[in-house]
């Protein structure tokens, strides 16, 4: 199996890249299309790994998808006819466990086993497990088998407040909810953009919905109604990363169907860096000043510094005049490719943060006692240079075929399977922009 790239690095890489569509989207899309009772059209889907997994488990579940043209996805849920999730099919993949919504609404109760995707932390289910139950769920963990058994014996209803914000509990109780009884309140909700396409899409679709910043109320319908293809938005982490990799190996980068308003805070520590940035109609350029400086950064969650930025962001800061830092808030295991840069030469150490209340300052469930490495230093600019990388998780997996791009020489770089998971077309794209790129 062809599964490592061969790169050949120390060239400015510049051009245009056309985002493809986001992947953090594309996923919930498909499984809020379980929800109807007709067949769904989305456009603007990626071809990634993650995407292909999940058609294959809907496809266990009985309900027939595909792909239609590049990148449309045909979703009939017609024949969904399991509500037990495949195991195999669901270690492979996180957002499995929003089947959790389609599953119970079609047939009442379902089992579905414990979410699999990267290993970059303890992710808190039990916020997301106590929001359904609030909702009227009943659900338990089976550890015997790892599955969750649940049932919903009555149309949702109630309010639920996160006690800290959750990307993936804020759209599975949307999903929970669009056929609720009365109006179901949901509060310090997740605010990603990825969530408002969501919603746009249901409420296009004949749902109720309304979101005012970290509050979203819905009014249950009776079913949902397919009027017109819809369309995916632009994938931000996949801008955020070829932004990085192009200014890294000392290049410029142009970026067509971009909104720069899902990166506002990025945008601002890219001028803090000195870089220029230039809008016109034919897209967004970036492009480095006479030098680039050191920024610190700090993760939370949007309008934040988004923690899937953080590693390209580390590799960028390599080639920075001076000393910057990462303070990582949302995930306890986000630095897996420290070690690997570190054996391109670069200049990395984790430094000790002394918080008054970690429990509240950290998103992760902060045990008491447990040692954590959550802050990095970097020391720049230096001259990387080649050598062999493995793949841990799928952000750290673009930043290491970044590095490998800045370094002099020739790196291998193991496990792109799990940089494809969110990567469409990532050596064509690369190739287009100039860079030296084989999968082998």
């Amino acid at each position: 199996m062809e599964d490592s790239y061969i790169i050949k690095g120390g060239k400015k890489l510049s051009g245009e890249v056309k985002l493809s569509g986001a992947k953090n989207a594309a996923l919930k899309m498909i499984i809020a299309s379980l929800l109807f009772d007709e067949k769904v059209v989305l456009e603007n889907i990626p071809r990634i790994n993650d995407v292909i997994e999940l058609l294959h488990l809907i496809k266990s579940l009985g309900a027939k998808v595909d792909f239609v043209d590049k990148n449309q996805v045909e979703i009939d849920p017609t024949s969904l006819n399991q509500n037990k999730v495949d195991l195999l099919h669901a270690s492979k993949i996180r957002v499995s466990f929003m089947l959790f919504a389609p599953l119970l609404h079609k047939f009442g109760s379902c089992f579905v086993p414990n979410p699999g995707g990267c290993r970059i932390g303890a992710r808190p289910i039990d916020r997301i497990v106590e929001g359904m139950k609030s909702l009227g769920v009943e659900i338990r963990y089976i550890s015997r088998t790892g599955f969750y058994e649940a049932k919903m014996p009555d149309k949702p209803r109630g309010i639920f407040r996160f006690s800290k914000p959750s990307h993936t509990g804020t759209e599975l109780l949307i999903m929970l909810s669009v056929f609720g009884k009365d109006k179901i309140v949901l509060e310090n909700c997740a605010n990603e953009p990825e969530i408002d396409n969501l919603i746009s899409f249901l409420n296009q679709s004949g749902a109720r919905i309304v979101k005012e910043n970290s509050l979203i109320e819905i009014d249950g319908v009776e079913k949902l109604k397919f009027k017109e293809p819809f369309k995916i938005i632009p994938d931000r982490n996949e801008a955020v990363t070829y932004i990085c990799l192009a200014l890294a190996t000392g290049g410029s980068i142009s970026l067509k169907n971009l909104l720069l308003e899902n990166i506002t805070i990025f945008v601002e520590k890219l001028k803090q860096a000195g870089v220029k940035i230039k809008t016109s109609n034919n897209g967004i350029f970036f492009s480095r000043g006479k030098s680039l400086q050191s920024v610190n950064i700090e993760t939370t969650p949007h309008p934040g510094f988004m923690t899937d930025w953080q590693p390209n962001w580390a590799v960028l800061m390599t080639q920075a005049q001076g000393k910057s830092t990462v303070n990582e808030r949302v995930f306890e295991n986000r630095f897996s490719y420290v070690s690997e840069l570190k054996k391109l030469g670069a200049k990395i150490r984790f430094l000790e943060k002394k918080v008054e209340n970690p429990k509240d300052f950290y998103y992760f469930n902060y045990v008491r006692g447990k040692k954590y490495n959550q802050v990095i230093e970097i020391d720049g600019p230096v001259s990387l240079h080649g050598g062999a990388l493995n793949i841990a998780d799928l952000r750290a997996g673009a930043s290491l075929a970044t590095a490998a791009l800045v370094a002099d020489g020739e790196s291998v770089v193991n496990g792109v399977s799990i940089l494809e998971r969110g990567y469409e077309d990532f050596v064509e794209k690369v190739r287009n922009l100039g860079g030296e790129i084989k999968k082998i």
